[in-house]
């Protein structure tokens, strides 16, 4: 078992909010409750850095082959919105999953500031009653957990950190969404409502949410996926960036202090979590392109090279072998050359929606029924990848990747 105490790390999130002009661990006044587990006390207390087990929940040579579960394969219908019709539902996913050969399931738990689940801090979501906000007599993750477990799956929570609202969902918020008790929480743009990554009131929310998840359910993991700073507008995030120019002797530009806006959240949901429980694996989907993810100011490179901030990271290549724009293995190829801490496991995201496609990478998914196929046997060629994620269930159960699953299931089982 390898352990490491996270002193180099920690020192440097502190100096890198010291540049800021903010402080890591404070919670505001107000806050319903501390940030779990007193991860550090103040910037001058080294005593406080926790020592942490460096081995991931996925510490054997089992190949990780995941399904990412949207909240819309979740949606149940307006008639059918009881416990029972919730457990038939997702008894019928983790039982397909399973017998097409995949073992983890990457369920959606907060897609809107909302929960799937008995939250502290956000709404029920309107997946399970249709209002935002309405709490069901039963709980839905819990049950997840259960029939994972029954059906020896792995099941990872996945969560959208600041989304909020896209233009049409939910078509209403609740009165107890973050967003509706404090509106300075985020941000409207054009696509949506967003909360601000600057703030560190956003920031204890999100590291609060998922420690809540790592204490009260038995999840194998908890995963972020690739919504960051939703816009490069300089106006998105003004007021606080000018308040920290105005504050700071040397200022980053502004992409760079959004990058560190970013990476200050998921250092500290990495440190909340391992103290809470040590095999629980956190991970983010980042975009695929690798290039793509320095206009959300994801900052992928120093996540996979750095210790503290994940232990996995799935980019979502998403792409047929053929694409005219960025070929599967092009792609591969540029997360295989960035560097890695030893401590963080990569997987790869596949496309299963555009499998049997007409129009997806300029027709590239039209001719072929053996590209995903393919594709998983290019990454088990990589001793470097220790796994894949199809996006999402319902190419599982769909006509138009019939023919691509089919082909996929003749290499699982």
């Amino acid at each position: 078992m390898k352990a490491l105490r996270f002193l180099p790390i920690t020192i440097c999130i502190f100096l890198f909010l010291s540049v800021l002009g903010i402080s890591a661990f404070n919670q505001p006044e107000n806050s319903k409750s501390e940030i779990k587990k007193d991860i550090a006390k103040s910037t001058d207390d080294s005593a406080a850095v926790p020592v942490i087990n460096l081995d991931t929940n996925n510490n054997d040579d089992e190949e990780l082959r995941g399904v990412w579960i949207t909240y819309m394969d979740l949606n149940l219908d307006d008639d059918k919105r009881s416990e029972k019709d919730f457990t038939d539902k997702f008894t019928e996913i983790a039982e397909t999953c399973k017998d097409s050969g995949f073992n983890t399931l990457i369920v959606q738990v907060r897609p809107f500031c909302d929960a799937l689940y008995k939250s502290e801090y956000f709404p029920f979501s309107h997946i399970i009653s249709g209002v935002q906000g309405e709490i069901p007599d039963y709980d839905p993750l819990e049950i997840m957990c259960n029939i994972c477990e029954e059906k020896n799956l792995r099941i990872h929570a996945w969560v959208n950190p600041y989304r909020v609202k896209t233009n049409e969902t939910p078509k209403d918020l609740s009165d107890d969404n973050p967003y509706i008790k404090n509106k300075d929480l985020a941000v409207e743009t054009e696509s949506g409502v967003y909360l601000n990554p600057a703030l560190q009131e956003v920031r204890d929310l999100i590291v609060n949410g998922v420690c809540e998840i790592a204490e009260n359910y038995d999840v194998d993991g908890i995963q972020f996926d690739d919504y960051f700073y939703p816009t490069e507008d300089e106006s998105f995030d003004k007021t606080q960036y000018e308040e920290y120019k105005s504050s700071a002797e040397n200022p980053m530009d502004l992409n760079e202090w959004r990058k560190a806006n970013v990476n200050i959240m998921v250092a500290q949901c990495y440190m909340a979590l391992h103290n809470i429980d040590n095999d629980i694996a956190f991970g983010i989907s980042p975009q695929g392109n690798l290039s793509n993810n320095e206009g959300l100011s994801a900052d992928v490179r120093t996540w996979c090279k750095e210790v503290g901030y994940i232990d996995y990271i799935c980019p979502q290549v998403y792409f047929s072998l053929d694409n005219p724009a960025l070929e599967f293995e092009k792609a591969i190829n540029d997360w295989l050359d960035i560097e890695y801490s030893g401590f963080c496991d990569l997987y790869i995201g596949l496309a299963g929606y555009k499998a049997g496609s007409d129009d997806s990478d300029s027709g590239t998914w039209k001719d072929k029924n053996d590209i995903l196929k393919t594709e998983i046997e290019l990454i088990r060629q990589n001793s470097k990848i220790r796994g894949f994620m199809l996006y999402a269930y319902d190419s599982l159960i769909n006509d138009q990747s019939k023919e691509e699953i089919k082909n996929v299931m003749s290499i699982l089982n």
